[in-house]
């Protein structure tokens, strides 16, 4: 019985670009993090192509800070992108859109002078959506 489905398992799946991957975070993520930083998540939802589930809700993700405030001469808001999946043991790489999660409110004259008030923390368990940038195949 089993043999059949581990056929099918070694056939490429092929996830499409656009496709949108929720993912809750495993570890905190502070505006003030340096770029590069990697972070890591799980997919809280399936991933399914065509009615078929390729990802389950549970497989671990990984992303990178892709801007922060660290650097106080380039302060720029928080943005993130996941980097990789781990499918049956191995990391496939991925590229998304990233995300800017939880934008703090401005004030008018921090808004004209490209300031963010206070320090972001993404706490751990907070919930973000990634739109796959490339189509992936694993």
């Amino acid at each position: 019985m089993s043999a059949g489905f581990a056929v099918s398992c070694l056939n490429a799946a092929t996830i499409p670009a656009g496709t949108t991957l929720g993912v809750s975070t495993a570890s905190s993520i502070s505006s003030q993090d340096p770029v590069g930083r990697t972070f890591a998540a799980q997919l809280d939802q399936d991933v399914a192509v065509k009615g078929a589930v390729l990802l389950k809700a549970g497989t671990k993700a990984f992303g990178k800070i892709k801007s922060s405030r660290a650097n106080p001469r380039r302060s720029e808001p928080l943005t993130l992108e996941l980097t990789s999946i781990s499918v049956n043991g191995r990391n496939v790489a991925i590229k998304t859109h990233s995300v800017q999660p939880g934008s703090p409110p401005r004030t008018g004259r921090q808004a004209r002078h490209g300031f963010t008030a206070g320090t972001l923390t993404v706490t751990p368990g907070t919930k973000m959506q990634f739109q796959l940038a490339q189509a992936v195949t694993f």
